[in-house]
């Protein structure tokens, strides 16, 4: 090659590597504000603040609560398995994003509007409409997770993630807790609160976001194979779990993470019923633990990048552990109240927690694997929540709070036992195979 041809190639090179870093920039920049959004409209629709207080507002009980774990986990767990080998087959996932994020938003905006049409009364329509409404919602908070996943493996470098997620979920939650404490105190008095406004703010939000994903620069796939059917869809997830021993214990984590869920509607309702306090109280409640899920990334995002995120995940559900321990004291002691914004702050581990095990998961399986990995584990999450959610429900409202939070106190521990026994992917030259490991 001749020196002039030299010279064009490296100039082309070095276009080629600029070109790439301003769209890894431009993509890092996006997705920070699309998380920024998310996390703002969702601190208005926290599960295990303002749904359960929504539903109890409607004159809903325990068993009714229990429903709200349920819904979410379904949602969550069987359309992404079902849809995975349709998302990877998509030339660009950004649409998809963009759709399930609209989706979203729209299904809030539903509910405002008829939350201000309803007579509030508990014996109306409101409950059944509320409760169809949210499972559609999870549905595509589950198909848009795992799309998300996908764009997070396509367009972020692996040591580059945990940076995204620590500044996301720090910028994200800062705005959050600003709109909650200049709107929320306004919105929500003692006893009933202006909850077609709440609803109608993050339906805005995530409308945002979809617009968002739209702007995002994505390279086009190529399909590699022929869409599965059902069939083989649940055939290769099974295989997956059959043939990659890491990935089983991976799993079985997820499903004991899992059952940590099924307190989430229940937390406000000791609060606010052992302790005597009112629906304004929820708002530092929600501040607390935003502030904690910000306060957690910023430390555990520095240390998935560094050290991996096996020992982020080993931390984390350490940490979780505390929660029911900490609110069944507290809820149980005189000056309970003032303590309890602890309890919400450990609880804002638990987004962070979920990213952590995506990003493991997108580490041990091949690009090709990933939709069904990060679905295979959605579902291995979701069946403990889905099966239990109504059991915990009535056992507290016959038996009390304390014996249903025993139970995942118990289960929450054995999944941190196990992540002792996880690998870790990075002391490997390469990611093996779940074929090598069988």
């Amino acid at each position: 090659m001749s020196e002039p041809e030299i010279l064009d190639s490296n100039a082309r090179h070095e276009r080629g590597c600029g070109q790439e870093a301003r769209s890894l920039r431009r993509n890092f920049s996006l997705l920070t504000l699309y998380q920024v959004m998310m996390r703002t409209g969702w601190i208005f629709k926290t599960e295990s603040i303002i749904m359960p207080a929504v539903l109890d507002v409607m004159g809903g009980n325990a068993l009714l609560r229990g429903c709200l774990p349920m819904l979410n986990r379904f949602g969550q767990s069987l359309p992404p398995l079902l849809a995975s080998d349709h998302i990877r087959q998509m030339r660009q996932k950004k649409w998809i994003l963009a759709v399930c994020a609209g989706v979203m938003g729209f299904c809030f905006v539903s509910l405002s509007l008829a939350w201000q049409w309803d007579s509030f009364s508990p014996s109306g329509w409101l409950p059944t409409a509320f409760l169809g409404i949210y499972g559609i919602f999870f549905i595509f908070v589950g198909l848009h997770n795992l799309s998300m996943s996908l764009m997070y493996g396509k367009l972020i470098p692996v040591t580059q993630r945990g940076r995204l997620m620590l500044v996301s979920m720090t910028l994200g939650c800062g705005l959050a807790v600003f709109c909650s404490w200049f709107l929320l105190r306004g919105w929500l008095d003692q006893s009933t609160g202006r909850f077609e406004l709440i609803f109608l703010f993050t339906g805005v939000a995530f409308l945002l976001s979809a617009l968002l994903a739209c702007l995002l620069k994505e390279e086009a796939d190529v399909p590699t194979a022929e869409t599965q059917k059902i069939r083989q869809v649940f055939r290769r997830s099974w295989a997956t779990l059959r043939t990659d021993r890491n990935f089983r214990t991976l799993v079985m984590i997820a499903a004991l993470f899992g059952m940590s869920m099924t307190l989430f509607p229940h937390y406000q309702a000791l609060a606010r019923g052992r302790l005597d306090v009112g629906l304004k109280a929820m708002v530092p409640w929600l501040i607390a633990q935003n502030i904690g899920a910000a306060g957690f990334s910023i430390p555990l995002g520095w240390l998935a990048d560094r050290y991996g995120n096996r020992l982020v995940l080993q931390l984390q559900m350490l940490l979780l552990t505390f929660a029911p321990v900490f609110a069944i004291w507290f809820a149980n002691i005189s000056d309970g109240d003032q303590w309890f914004l602890l309890v919400f702050g450990l609880l804002g581990l638990s987004p962070v927690i979920m990213r952590t095990l995506s990003n493991y998961t997108l580490e041990i399986a091949e690009p090709e694997q990933q939709p069904s990995y990060l679905s295979t584990m959605s579902v291995c999450m979701a069946v403990p929540v889905i099966v239990t959610s109504s059991l915990v429900g009535l056992m507290v409202q016959r038996l009390g709070f304390e014996p249903a939070f025993y139970v995942v106190i118990a289960a929450v521990f054995i999944g941190w036992l196990l992540t002792l026994s996880l690998e870790e992917p990075r002391h490997s030259l390469s990611q093996k195979s779940p074929e090598a490991d069988g």
